[in-house]
């Protein structure tokens, strides 16, 4: 798991779209911290610092400690707004958590070993289904990744959840079916000189009839 990240926090004393937009002239994010059975509290946050954590790449499924007024608030990021033009954040929703507590999120998928997959040392294509895996996990083990092994596949194997070892703690969100992550396919070339092979097949089967 990701090391929590710190993002230093203000208590909002306005609401509204005026006072939002005020903070936002002067650098600063307005955000929400919901959840752990109290009522939502509105902070708002340096812009300049909580690009800096969405530019880690792994903000969303991090814990991040808000510190407000020295007190450190635990919290998952659920939410970030951003303008249409710019990109730049608008409003932030934090979700209060308790140590204890379970969360979904979405969790980066990582093949290894694809040079031992006799499919794709063959030509064959790693046909990726599931980029992230939805997981409910505890919060404070939030994995980095779920790793998956093609090690021994060939083409015309898949990879549904059903085989794949998640990281201890977590379990996949979802529980009706037990679906795809991955295939490994024939690469188009191969495909098409196949087909070509079974028309050529085909042809020669009705000259010998016609003979």
């Amino acid at each position: 798991m990701s090391d929590a990240l710190t993002l230093p926090a203000e208590l909002r004393e306005r609401a509204g779209k005026g006072a939002s937009r005020e903070l936002r002239r002067n650098g600063r994010v307005p955000a929400v911290i919901y959840g752990g059975k109290e009522e939502p509290t509105p902070i708002h946050v340096e812009e300049r610092l909580l690009m800096r954590l969405l530019n880690t790449g792994h903000f969303t499924n991090s814990i991040v400690m808000l510190e407000i007024d020295g007190k450190p608030v635990r919290t998952l990021p659920k939410d970030v707004a951003v303008h249409p033009v710019t990109d730049r954040p608008l409003h932030v929703d934090f979700l209060r958590l308790a140590k204890d507590a379970k969360i979904q999120v979405a969790v980066p998928v990582v093949f290894v070993n694809e040079e031992a997959s006799p499919g794709l040392k063959r030509g064959g294509v790693l046909n990726v289904v599931r980029h992230e895996l939805e997981l409910i996990c505890e919060s404070d083990k939030i994995p980095d990744d779920v790793t998956i092994d093609v090690a021994g596949l060939e083409v015309g194997d898949a990879i549904h959840i059903s085989s794949v070892t998640l990281p201890t703690g977590s379990e996949s969100a979802i529980t009706d079916r037990d679906f795809t992550i991955a295939t490994v396919v024939a690469p188009s070339a191969l495909k098409q000189a196949d087909a070509a092979a079974g028309e050529e097949g085909e042809a020669e089967e009705g000259e010998e009839a016609a003979g």
